[in-house]
């Protein structure tokens, strides 16, 4: 479902659910597993196994979470016991006669500890909190008959926008309206057949592409990072890059081996590491885990400054509480209001 328009994301779900034949899948997208799976493989990282559920995704959580409850109570227990024939045993121990009895009952003790699985630790969620933005003017970034073509194909003409301080504005449009060439333009990542983009005093921006293309993929996440923020400490970027979820070896790794998800957080925390104002977002949430989507979402309706936001996610809308709407391909520019979200 990533990069798909609301319209296609319902229309997938009722083929897959329709479909007669079987099907695997692996997806963020909870309402679609919720509507299509009868049968969950959960892939336990911390036992080294997987667990097979015959049912749907609601009963799967309910009894996800009824597993997870059974086995820290069976540790408990173990552990209740292992203490007291570990007391026991040092007890008995300080007697020469029961010497034998005494190792014995260690033993014992140290079998139902062995016999445990390892404890389930919560799934590790990115911690993101974006900086007070650097000071700017009251419209940081205006447009003013931003024009767009590729051969033949006009994309979008005559778009006129303002972005005020702390403003948040929603980009919407169907699949090919030109959301993403907006953003482009925006950013700077690509020059208008006509018209300007007019940086106000102090404007600073942060550009997050969909396809991670401000990422150089033959770099290591450290010098990713450390490309986007040249002057700042080197422990302040190795606590952020640790609040993303990247430590240790991982800092050395190739940008270019990094998942779908792991790139979207390398990327965010780029932007993280900068003290822009000014945050144009297309498609944040693709590849991000539920927990770490909740995250994103929150940090940004917290940000103190503007965000643009290009998005197919009704949740993301939602989260962000936007002020304005622009509809592309006709640069509407209008209020925000709940008959957008339906749209």
């Amino acid at each position: 479902t990533n990069r798909l328009d609301a319209d296609s994301i319902t229309w997938l779900r009722s083929f897959l659910s329709a479909h007669s034949g079987g099907l695997v899948v692996i997806s963020h997208d909870t309402e679609l597993l919720a509507a299509v799976v009868n049968k969950v493989w959960y892939l336990d990282a911390v036992r080294g196994e997987v667990d097979v559920y015959n049912m749907d995704w609601p009963r799967y959580l309910e009894a996800r979470a009824t597993d997870e409850k059974r086995r820290r109570r069976e540790r408990a227990n173990a552990e209740k016991k292992a203490a007291v024939l570990h007391l026991q045993a040092a007890k008995m121990g300080a007697k020469a006669t029961k010497a034998v009895a005494a190792k014995n009952m260690a033993r014992r003790a140290d079998q139902l500890l062995a016999a445990l699985e390892p404890e389930q630790k919560r799934d590790k969620v990115a911690r993101i909190r974006f900086p007070d933005p650097a000071p700017c003017g009251r419209t940081p970034l205006t447009a003013e008959g931003l024009s767009k073509a590729f051969g033949s194909l006009e994309v979008f003409t005559g778009v006129d926008l303002a972005v005020d301080r702390g403003a948040k504005v929603v980009v919407l449009g169907l699949n090919g309206a030109g959301k993403t060439t907006l953003l482009r333009l925006l950013a700077g990542a690509e020059d208008p057949d006509t018209g300007a983009v007019i940086a106000g005093h102090g404007l600073r921006t942060g550009y997050f592409a969909q396809e991670h293309d401000t990422l150089d993929m033959d770099a290591t996440v450290w010098e990713n990072v450390r490309h986007a923020a040249p002057d700042a400490p080197e422990q302040q970027l190795r606590n952020l890059l640790g609040s993303f979820m990247f430590t240790g070896t991982q800092l050395d790794q190739r940008a270019g081996t990094l998942s779908g998800g792991e790139r979207t957080r390398l990327a965010l925390a780029g932007l993280v590491s900068s003290s822009a104002n000014v945050l144009l977002l297309d498609e944040p949430t693709n590849n991000l885990d539920p927990a770490s989507r909740a995250q994103v979402l929150d940090a940004l309706r917290r940000f103190a400054g503007a965000v643009v936001l290009v998005t197919h996610d009704p949740g993301a809308v939602e989260a962000l509480t936007p002020d304005k709407v622009i509809v592309l391909p006709d640069g509407t520019e209008d209020l925000w209001s709940a008959d957008y979200l339906d749209l």
